[in-house]
């Protein structure tokens, strides 16, 4: 029984709220926030206000990652059309059987990134026009 008694004074506990309220002081000393000038219509206002810019910030948010993708994007493609110019800079009568397939595969890459990028594009302006 006293094990009970103890383990319903935790915290949050109905009995512990009770008997903290009952020794508190008067209720005219506390303040509620339904006492104060503002009314339903100011708060539903700023509630407004604030989600309003919580949309605003999370569209800037999604903005903001697809700006980094293509950035990432635009720089991988960028260092592998820099190796790519590199091999096709070689004679072809120089070049061997593992330059012309790392061409071959610097080329699917480069085309898969590209893809990729304008799939990117297409989920932006499909967001902006949402």
């Amino acid at each position: 029984m006293e094990k009970e008694r103890r383990s319903s004074k935790q915290y949050g506990s109905l009995e512990k709220t009770q008997v903290e309220g009952a020794t508190q002081k008067s209720t005219e000393d506390v303040v509620s926030m339904a006492d104060s000038t503002i009314t339903i219509e100011d708060i539903e206002g700023e509630l407004s206000k604030i989600e309003r810019i919580r949309d605003i910030l999370v569209r800037r948010e999604s903005e903001l990652r697809y700006m980094m993708d293509d950035i990432q994007l635009c720089k991988e493609i960028t260092t592998l059309k820099t190796e790519l110019q590199k091999l096709v800079s070689i004679p072809e009568n120089d070049k061997s059987n593992g330059d012309r397939k790392r061409e071959e595969e610097l080329l699917q890459q480069i085309n898969k990134l590209v893809e990729t990028r304008d799939f990117l594009v297409d989920d932006v302006e499909f967001e902006r026009l949402r």
